[in-house]
Formats: C-alpha cells, sequence, structure tokens
C-alpha cells in the first residue's frame, strides 16, 4: 500500500491509482511504497528484469529511479503544473541476481522551476547498487 501527503492532487493520485505508475512500471512490477516531493519510496524485483547475464538491467535501475524522481517532482509541482524530465545520470556500483531492490528517493532543490532528487537504489541486504540524479523542468499546464 502506497503512503501519501494528504494535500496531494486528487487528480494525480487517481492517475496513480488507475495506472500503476504507468505502463512501464506496470511491466517491470515496481511498487509505489511511500510518495512526497521531498521523500519517496519503491521497490522492484529483479526477476523480469535481468540482462542476457543474469544481472539487474542497468537500464532498470535507471527506469526505477525516473519513475521515482517524475512522481516525486510532480508532486512538488501541485495541480497547476506539470514536471518534464531534461536531465538524468546514474553511476552503477554494485550488481545483483536476485531478490528485490529499493529506492529512496530525496530531494536535493524544490525550486519554483527545477525539482532535483537523488536517488539511490539497494539490494536486499542495504548495499549500494547505483545511485541517479534527475532533474526536472517545473511547467505551467
Amino acid at each position: 500500500m502506497t503512503t501519501w501527503p494528504e494535500d496531494l492532487d486528487p487528480q494525480l493520485v487517481e492517475r496513480l491509482v488507475t495506472t500503476g505508475g504507468g505502463e512501464l512500471s506496470r511491466k517491470m512490477g515496481i511498487e509505489f511504497v511511500e510518495l512526497s516531493a521531498s521523500h519517496s519510496v519503491a521497490r522492484m524485483p529483479v526477476e523480469g528484469n535481468r540482462q542476457v547475464v543474469g544481472l539487474l538491467h542497468g537500464g532498470a535501475h535507471v527506469v526505477l529511479g525516473e519513475s521515482l524522481g517524475s512522481i516525486s517532482s510532480a508532486i512538488h509541482a501541485g495541480p497547476d503544473r506539470y514536471a518534464v524530465g531534461i536531465e538524468i545520470n546514474a553511476t552503477h556500483s554494485r550488481s545483483v541476481t536476485s531478490g528485490w531492490v529499493t529506492a529512496t528517493c530525496d530531494a536535493l532543490v524544490l525550486g519554483r522551476t527545477l525539482a532535483t532528487h537523488e536517488i539511490v537504489v539497494r539490494d536486499e541486504e542495504g548495499r549500494r547498487l547505483s545511485t541517479v540524479r534527475m532533474t526536472n523542468l517545473l511547467r505551467d499546464k
């Protein structure tokens, strides 16, 4: 079950609930645990998201990170604005072949026109697997 702030835009909540965070998030098995502008958490299974030699695909780390960064930025943007990703990068420091990974997304900057988040992906033992940094431009609807 996902937890989020009480003042969250009801339309955003409806989209998150009805889409599961979007088609790609659903396909990858991403589960959103906690959502807010400043701190969000999600988890994803390794199974089904591996590359050819059996490791969790590096792109899967990025999809998990971008999913959290985008939703956190959309929450910060509020009901009259929307977030558009303009930059993302990832550093992979360890691999994993099974189990689940958990991503923690923390805001670095929550400005009027930009939101930047750092997302750390960890394995079940709490070891850092990758660090993703994402910046979103906040636009008026």
